[in-house]
């Protein structure tokens, strides 16, 4: 963290860096009687030297008036967030562009057992400060004087790296649940610890998290996982009991270790693989893969469920097809996009077919059902397979790792010669019916697997070939 001397230099330095947008936005705030500063994490992120090109601030002014002043500071602006007190502006200047958001003062409450803020517009700086969500994003900067002003120790405890709430943490979980789990998602951003009251308040509140909107419970779940370590706020959110309640089949993975120590800590190992995959999505060029790293963390949360003890030996029978299972009805019910629902299933219910291969030859159908059953998750298949890999045992370690780089070298050489990523039948269902000279139909549908199964099990076949294959599997049906 930086000391109090280098973050003050760094605000200097950032706030020159932007000093001719804010100075123009200062102005046409003032000439309106109105008074505009920067604020939150945008202020936060100059003390810590990284500001972007995202600007936030808020302002006396109500939206309508700030609309129509950042309509002459940019011809694009939009609205959407006016009932919430924001509109935003984007504008270019010097070759950057630049993303706005100007929001009224706040000063918003939940009702007990509601599951939407009360949005209440204020009229001061102070109380608006005092109902933001950490000390850390409630310090301000006059966009016109360049004053700095902090009334809850925020540079303090950027400086000691803490996590503290404006007013009392029971006060500010209660106006805003959700609270709670961002400050999960900027202890694993940041780098911060929560300070022990905010912690405390968290384990005592952590039932109310049930009135935050499944959308905004996700959006902050995604934004953690997102960060480059997520391992601080997962384990905050299971150890103050939050994540009983938004995801429960993530503490559910604690099973208890019989006393033979049959297994592993499968929590333990399931923030490995995470962090891991990060690793490898890194190495690979890869950006945050909020899919891959969801399937990551859950991607053993069958085995609750199917854990049994056989003899000397605990199992877990099928614990990827009902891990597929039990993440889909997670997902939905948190509404994520169906998208992201069917491809982290997808790598669930995939995750254990590498070990087939690790323990014999392959062959080559098997190698294209591998790659066709993967389909377009198949980057995100090999990450996550890589990654499972948690043993202590090297030589072990040494030989998984080095049977995944032969599926993936026969994966890349199958792939030059088939096209694999593309798997289809020699022909398509158009070709079907001229070959038969039949009309569309069930028997068209049964054709095409046909096809494709000879496909996969034997490779590539030219065209007439492909025909006459079909021809003589229609005169077996036939007859």
């Amino acid at each position: 963290m930086p000391s109090l001397t280098q973050a003050q230099k760094n605000a200097v330095e950032e706030l020159l860096r932007i000093s001719s947008i804010i100075d123009e936005l200062g102005d046409l705030f003032h000439e309106a009687g109105e008074r505009l500063y920067l604020v939150g994490g945008s202020v936060r992120d100059a003390l810590l030297g990284g500001l972007g090109h995202d600007l936030d601030f808020t302002t006396s002014a109500m939206p309508d008036v700030t609309a129509r002043l950042l309509s002459r500071f940019t011809p694009t602006t939009w609205d959407i967030g006016k009932a919430f007190g924001t509109i935003g502006a984007l504008r270019k200047h010097d070759g950057q562009e630049w993303q706005i958001e100007v929001t009224t003062f706040r000063a918003d409450a939940y009702e007990p057992g509601s599951r939407k803020p009360i949005v209440a517009f204020g009229d001061n700086l102070a109380d608006d400060l005092v109902r933001r969500d950490f000390t850390v994003n409630a310090m301000a900067v006059d966009v016109r004087t360049r004053e700095f002003i902090d009334p809850h120790g925020g540079l303090e405890d950027l400086a000691a790296g803490l996590l503290r709430t404006p007013a009392a943490p029971e006060i500010s979980f209660s106006d805003d649940p959700l609270r709670m789990m961002r400050g999960a998602r900027f202890a694993s951003r940041l780098g911060f610890r929560v300070a022990p009251e905010v912690e405390a308040a968290m384990k005592s509140m952590a039932e109310r998290i049930n009135i935050v909107s499944a959308e905004r419970i996700q959006g902050e779940l995604s934004g953690l996982l997102l960060t480059d370590s997520p391992r601080a706020g997962l384990d905050l959110l299971v150890r103050t009991g939050i994540a009983d309640h938004v995801l429960p089949e993530l503490p559910a993975l604690k099973l208890e270790l019989d006393e033979h120590h049959r297994h592993k800590d499968v929590y333990e190992h399931s923030l490995i693989v995470l962090e891991q995959s990060i690793d490898l999505e890194k190495a690979r060029g890869h950006e945050p893969d909020l899919i891959g790293r969801i399937a990551a963390l859950l991607h053993d949360i069958g085995k609750p469920a199917t854990r049994r003890f056989e003899g000397s030996k605990v199992t877990f029978h099928h614990h990827d097809v009902v891990g597929a299972k039990l993440v889909t009805k997670r997902l939905r019910a948190l509404n994520y996009p169906s998208n992201v629902v069917k491809s982290v299933a997808l790598l669930i219910e995939l995750h254990l077919r590498f070990h087939g291969y690790s323990e014999g030859q392959w062959s080559d159908s098997a190698v294209r059902r591998y790659v066709r059953d993967a389909g377009d998750q198949l980057e995100r298949l090999h990450i996550l397979t890589r990654s499972d890999c948690t043993t202590r045992n090297k030589a072990k370690a040494t030989r998984l790792r080095r049977a995944y780089e032969e599926l993936e070298w026969r994966i890349d050489e199958l792939a030059e010669q088939e096209e694999l990523a593309a798997i289809r039948p020699h022909l398509d269902g158009t070709q079907i019916m001229e070959v038969l000279g039949i009309g569309p139909g069930r028997e068209v549908g049964e054709a095409y697997k046909f096809l494709l199964e000879h496909r996969l099990e034997h490779g590539p076949v030219d065209d007439e070939a492909a025909r006459q294959l079909l021809l003589d599997w229609w005169a077996k049906r036939q007859s």
